[in-house]
């Protein structure tokens, strides 16, 4: 209200100024330079932190229940968090409080909702803010959000009854990146300097106790200040979920969402290798919108199936490539799914020439349990899989397509992990210390030789990839028992 009135009352002056004859133009110009810095002043600083208490959060209260897959990281994270409940014991004892946590991880495995679990589980209030809202281009803004940061935490812990609260800063990387690595611009090493100083400032007879809980994906840039003991002394490993943590995301964001009988989480945990919780939730939803579409009540196993190819791969296109290119990508596809076979029988899923996302066709495997270790065997056909695409557009029409890019890029790295693991004759070498001229011809040769086995493989089969690439353009989808029946006593894999 009084600035209305200030403001009301200066126009007021000017008008009257101006009636009297006065020149009123330096007046406005200096009014105009005043107001400018007001602003600027007040814009300083103001770093829009969510102030999000965990019961406020959309979905309701977050506990460790509702996370599922990340069991040891769970576990970790509470032993971490007992000094905040029960901070009379543990100073009897002599135990040096944690001030930090930083969780470490793939994008989209749980950082933020084990914070907001941490906040539920302690009963503390919860703040939460991004590292890329500290950084501005003007000097001291950042080092000053962060001292906001700390006093709004302990303010809204006093304000709710509480004597605890949990700052999170996702996107750690961007506020706490090794100094010196942004060269033209102190501000950021300014803001990392707070935030030490901060944190340094924590002390456990403080009247509000205040934990940082940190994430990033990229632990690798954090400056070694922040992670020495007294900062984030603990740092918690959230990785993507094995199978049993799968089928138990599967089943939390499924709970709300009729399923029919046929649903196998099972053999969806297998399926699923390699998703995070994120892809997991995503699946679920896509199943449900499938569902939705055939204007079916309940969500069936089938819906699940093709919704696992839509968050790989994405939505079906209404491209239809020309009747030459259609034939090249079923025979593409084809010879994927025939050398696959060769090499582990049952171990196609389905494949088909139906466009989606950026390919225009694709071989899915079926469901295996997860594996993390591979020998030599193992990858040289994963590359022999990769190959067969290619190989088999140059043996039906004399040449290959630009199709094949992808497949080479992954035989390109699947060969260069066989040499830094030391399975190549090279045998065991350091990454950084080999020449690239020699990493480049060794998996030029694991390939070459690949090459050649592919290529003698099809040859044999040259038939059967025949059978399967007609029959493959003119269904568009085979499935395992289609596919099946096509090979049934035709294999020949004497190589």
């Amino acid at each position: 209200m009084s600035r209305e009135i200030a403001l009301g009352s200066g126009i007021g002056i000017l008008i009257f100024l101006a009636v009297l004859g006065v020149n009123v133009l330096p007046f406005i110009f200096f009014a105009g330079i005043i107001v400018a810095f007001y602003f600027f002043y007040q814009m300083q600083g103001t770093g829009g932190f969510k102030g999000l208490d965990s019961r406020e959060q959309v979905g309701g209260l977050i506990t460790f229940d509702d996370i599922g897959g990340q069991d040891s990281a769970i576990k970790e994270l509470r032993e971490a968090l007992e000094f905040l409940l029960r901070p009379v014991e543990i100073l009897e004892m002599g135990i040096r409080p944690l001030k930090g946590i930083l969780l470490v991880g793939p994008p989209g495995t749980g950082k933020t909702l084990l914070a907001r679990a941490a906040a539920s589980y302690t009963k503390s209030s919860f703040l939460a803010t991004s590292g890329s809202e500290f950084i501005e281009m003007y000097a001291g803004v950042g080092a000053k959000r962060v001292r906001q940061l700390f006093s709004e935490a302990r303010k809204k812990a006093r304000m709710s009854g509480k004597n605890s609260a949990i700052l999170f800063i996702d996107e750690l990387e961007v506020l706490g990146a090794r100094r010196g690595s942004h060269q033209s611009h102190m501000e950021y090493d300014q803001t990392l300097n707070q935030l030490l100083v901060e944190m340094d400032g924590l002390m456990p007879d403080d009247e509000t106790r205040l934990l940082v809980v940190g994430a990033t994906n990229r632990a690798d840039m954090l400056d070694p200040a922040l992670l020495r003991p007294g900062r984030f002394d603990r740092q918690v490993m959230v990785s993507l979920p094995d199978k049993k943590g799968r089928i138990r995301i599967l089943e939390i964001h499924t709970r709300n969402k009729p399923l029919a009988d046929d649903v196998d989480m099972e053999d969806l945990g297998r399926v699923t290798f390699g998703f995070s919780g994120a892809h997991l939730e995503s699946l679920a939803n896509e199943a449900a919108i499938l569902a939705f579409r055939e204007g079916s009540k309940k969500i069936h196993h089938r819906h699940f199936r093709e919704a696992v190819d839509k968050v790989i791969l994405g939505e079906k296109l209404e491209r239809t490539p020309t009747d030459e290119e259609l034939r090249r990508v079923g025979v593409h596809e084809s010879g994927h799914a025939l050398v696959s076979e060769l090499l582990q029988p049952g171990s196609v899923s389905s494949l088909t020439v139906v466009p989606r996302g950026q390919a225009l066709g694709y071989m899915r495997k079926s469901p295996q349990d997860d594996q993390y270790l591979y020998t030599w065997d193992e990858l040289c056909g994963q590359i022999m899989v990769a190959l067969a695409g290619a190989i088999s557009e140059e043996i039906w029409f004399g040449s290959r397509s630009t199709g094949a890019k992808s497949d080479f890029e992954q035989a390109w790295e699947i060969a260069r992990q066989i040499v830094v693991s030391g399975l190549s004759p090279l045998g065991v070498v350091h990454v950084e210390d080999i020449p690239q001229e020699v990493m480049y011809n060794e998996c030029s040769r694991i390939i070459k030789g690949l090459e050649d086995k592919t290529k003698e493989l099809l040859v044999q089969n040259y038939s059967v990839l025949q059978l399967v690439a007609e029959k493959l353009l003119e269904e568009e989808t085979l499935d395992r028992n289609q596919f099946g029946s096509l090979l049934e006593d035709r294999l020949q894999i004497a190589v």
